[in-house]
């Protein structure tokens, strides 16, 4: 019988965790935002549109989720 695979956590943070909350805020946070900047750019064509809001968007997210993962790193360490 094989043995049994041990998980290991060595910095204690639920990375599954911290994806599905980084997703569910930028959708709900980052939307809001990526339209509220687009009304001060000068946006003529989809393509221009698509490229923006995968611009802002991206900021957007990498802010966020290093906002979460510092958010459970300091939650984890409570406990």
């Amino acid at each position: 019988m094989p043995e049994r695979v041990e998980r290991t956590s060595p910095e204690g943070v639920d990375y599954g965790w911290v994806m599905q909350v980084t997703f569910i805020t930028t959708i709900l946070l980052g939307s809001p935002i990526v339209a509220l900047a687009s009304t001060t750019a000068d946006l003529t064509s989809w393509g221009e549109r698509a490229e923006f809001a995968v611009r802002v968007g991206a900021v957007v997210w990498f802010v966020t989720a290093i906002a979460v993962f510092a958010y459970a790193k300091r939650r984890n360490g409570r406990n």
